[in-house]
């Protein structure tokens, strides 16, 4: 994590950025360290949040461009019940993508609103906003315990 350190914001932003695709990495750390060591808060903040929703919108795409038939193939879920997830996420389903900043399954929620084809637009504002509330904690508690 310290060699993320060396490149400032920049690394902040590759950080967050692949900590949100199904790659398993943590930005919340090198926040820390950033913040530790008098980098602006805001800042760190904003781009971290950036990174971390353009990664979570390339996890999206990868569902995006998925094909319905192959949740059938390789999970066994019915046509039927795909259909009938889709109806309702169609409207809903964006909402969801405030949970993409959830460990693990927030990468799966993700891929899953892709592949149901969910309102990007809707995405990428929930998407947002789920990941700036927890970084603003994150980097509240980092005060805090600093």
């Amino acid at each position: 994590m310290i060699e993320w350190f060396e490149y400032g914001y920049f690394g902040l932003f590759v950080a967050s950025f692949l900590a949100a695709t199904i790659i398993p990495f943590s930005s919340e750390a090198l926040l820390s360290l950033l913040i530790y060591s008098d980098y602006n808060i805001y800042y760190c903040i904003v781009i971290a949040t950036i990174g971390n929703t353009v990664g979570g919108m390339s996890s999206f795409y990868l569902g995006y461009i998925g094909k319905w038939h192959w949740l059938e193939k390789y999970f066994g879920i019915k046509k039927e019940k795909i259909d009938r997830l889709h109806q309702k996420m169609k409207f809903k389903g964006s909402l969801m993508a405030f949970l993409t900043w959830l460990p693990i399954v927030g990468d799966l929620i993700a891929v899953l609103l892709g592949v149901l084809r969910v309102n990007t637009k809707y995405v990428v504002i929930f998407m947002f906003l789920g990941k700036l509330a927890r970084y603003i904690v994150w980097a509240y508690l980092t005060n805090l315990f600093v």
